[in-house]
């Protein structure tokens, strides 16, 4: 039989380890080898005991576990480090895993999801509470949008300014173009010079060879 996986909690509500200390031991491949409650405690046992896997709360007194992170993965280098803490928050999620942690759980999931965490980081791999993960995904289609807008002229485009250019490059006038979109003439005007000074053109001509590189004269 495998020998359990060793874990070394780290957080300043005594109730909180107690609680955990009793679900983590009465799983047969799992077993606590001490207990923290601030973040130089963490480092110092750690460094002692040199855990499999270590529960780390964020918010501790004096030194909180994100400062600690740093010394931990340098005193107990083999040890995975799993983030338990209340904050839902996206930025805590990326400074912690930039700093080397293996995982992070929310302290609402701490239940089975907690034992999946354990045993998957400690497998190797990298286990991110659900709700985070869609929130880290949300935040990454974001910065993804935006560096394509930043990049691609097209991308910064309002779907009027789109349509308006699309007209002027198929040949129709302002006044065409203000009956086809129920807009008026100084509007039309309005959207095809933003538009043509986003794209950085000047000519009609150029507009249309940049519509037609771009598939929108199809």
């Amino acid at each position: 039989m495998a020998e359990p996986i060793r874990i070394l909690l780290a957080d300043d509500h005594a109730v909180l380890r107690s609680g955990l200390r009793l679900l983590i031991n009465s799983q047969p491949d799992m077993t606590v080898v001490g207990e923290a409650g601030s973040g130089s405690e963490a480092t110092a046992q750690a460094a002692a005991l040199q855990p499999d896997v270590l529960l780390l709360d964020l918010n501790m007194p004096g030194m909180d576990g994100l400062a600690a992170l740093p010394q931990l993965k340098q005193d107990a280098p083999n040890s995975r480090i799993l983030i338990l803490t209340m904050y839902d928050d996206v930025s805590y999620l990326q400074e912690a895993l930039n700093a080397g942690a293996a995982g992070y759980v929310l302290k609402k999931a701490v239940d089975s999801e907690l034992l999946t965490a354990i045993r998957a980081v400690m497998r190797g791999e990298t286990y991110v509470h659900s709700a985070m993960t869609q929130k880290l995904l949300q935040k990454f289609e974001t910065v993804s949008t935006t560096a394509k807008a930043s990049s691609d002229p097209w991308a910064t485009l309002s779907d009027r300014e789109r349509d308006v250019l699309r007209l002027v490059a198929l040949g129709y006038t302002n006044a065409e173009i203000a009956g086809e979109l129920f807009l008026s003439v100084k509007t039309v005007e309005t959207y095809r010079a933003r538009g043509m000074e986003k794209l950085n053109l000047q000519t009609r001509a150029q507009l249309v060879k940049a519509a037609l590189e771009r598939g929108l004269l199809d």
